[in-house]
């Protein structure tokens, strides 16, 4: 075996075994696209699902019918803003009144910047929804401070119900293949997942420690309803040329993030078309293969311009990209 660096712990070596049958979790995001799948895969498994989301797509809406609990698990829905902290807190108060526990948390509602909050709509201009007095991006509170918030509140509840590593909890977060690129178009969600991927390693040694494993996923472009029901986005992809991966593939690397016993807390998973590997915390060689890499066209750039307040000003960078 080869030597560890310096400073580098290994968790791997105390993970409990840990299956999803017979337990519960809370999904955020699963009323459609991958966390719909990572739900309908923990049912599947045996596992209580509270799904917690805007709205229900026909799909979602028809797994809540097929699991009623009686005889199977349960899935239960409750409508929840995952932006107002208090929402947060209810969606746990309902997990435990329905359970009993929760020993599973998905914090995945995101989104792939909007024009309604993008970094190239600012605050204030005809497309933005984030007012220029409310300081603060809708699209970080969805992808960076959710998730965030939505860890403490499950630390804190794993704490009441005596976490250990005999007794071990797990959270998964969603980053992306974005959390080691860079893209000029879509800057404030390149930001978010460079900072989940952060936050993810800074909570791996809770596994050994506390029996907390706290892993994540990094999907490249997969074929969910953020990216078919939008135009703007499909014009970065070139369907002739790129490829998809599916929310089936993330939600079984996201299941695996919660039982395969090697995969130690601070774990991120790259997930692509037919391949997932394990994203190394330093020198790793980044994304790349099938469903990971997208053609971005030159015109999405001058489109992303459209917002920033038009003018000669606009004409001029547009004229320099």
């Amino acid at each position: 075996m080869a030597a560890r660096k310096p400073g580098v712990t290994d968790v791997t070596s105390h993970s409990t075994p840990f299956s999803v049958k017979g337990k519960s979790a809370i999904v955020t995001g699963a009323g459609s696209g991958i966390n719909f799948s990572f739900a309908g895969l923990l049912l599947a498994k045996g596992c209580n699902v509270l799904i917690a989301d805007l709205s229900l797509r026909a799909e979602a809406q028809k797994l809540l019918s097929e699991y009623d609990g009686k005889g199977k698990p349960k899935a239960v829905f409750v409508k929840t803003d995952v932006t107002d902290w208090t929402q947060l807190e209810r969606m746990f108060d309902v997990a435990r009144h329905e359970f009993g526990s929760v020993d599973v948390i998905c914090p995945g509602a995101g989104i792939y910047d909007p024009h309604w909050t993008n970094f190239w709509h600012p605050p204030g201009s005809p497309k933005s929804k984030d007012s220029p007095t409310s300081n603060r991006y809708t699209t970080l509170d969805i992808n960076i401070t959710h998730p965030i918030r939505t860890t403490q509140l499950a630390i804190s509840q794993y704490l009441a119900d005596n976490v250990s590593p005999s007794n071990p909890k797990r959270v998964v977060i969603i980053s992306s293949i974005a959390g080691q690129a860079s893209n000029l178009n879509t800057p404030l969600y390149v930001a978010a997942k460079h900072a989940m991927n952060g936050f993810i390693r800074s909570l791996g040694p809770l596994d050994a420690r506390l029996g907390i494993r706290v892993n994540g996923v990094a999907p490249g472009v997969i074929k969910t309803p953020l990216w078919t029901e939008h135009p703007e986005k499909l014009s970065f992809l070139d369907e002739q040329q790129d490829a998809w991966a599916t929310p089936e593939e993330v939600a079984v690397a996201m299941l695996r993030c919660v039982e395969e016993e090697g995969l130690g807390g601070g774990t991120v998973l790259e997930v692509g078309a037919g391949q997932t590997r394990v994203v190394e915390q330093f020198n790793d060689p980044g994304p790349s293969g099938r469903g990971i890499r997208l053609r971005i066209l030159r015109g999405a750039m001058r489109r992303c311009l459209g917002g920033w307040g038009g003018g000669v000003g606009r004409k001029k960078a547009e004229a320099k990209l």
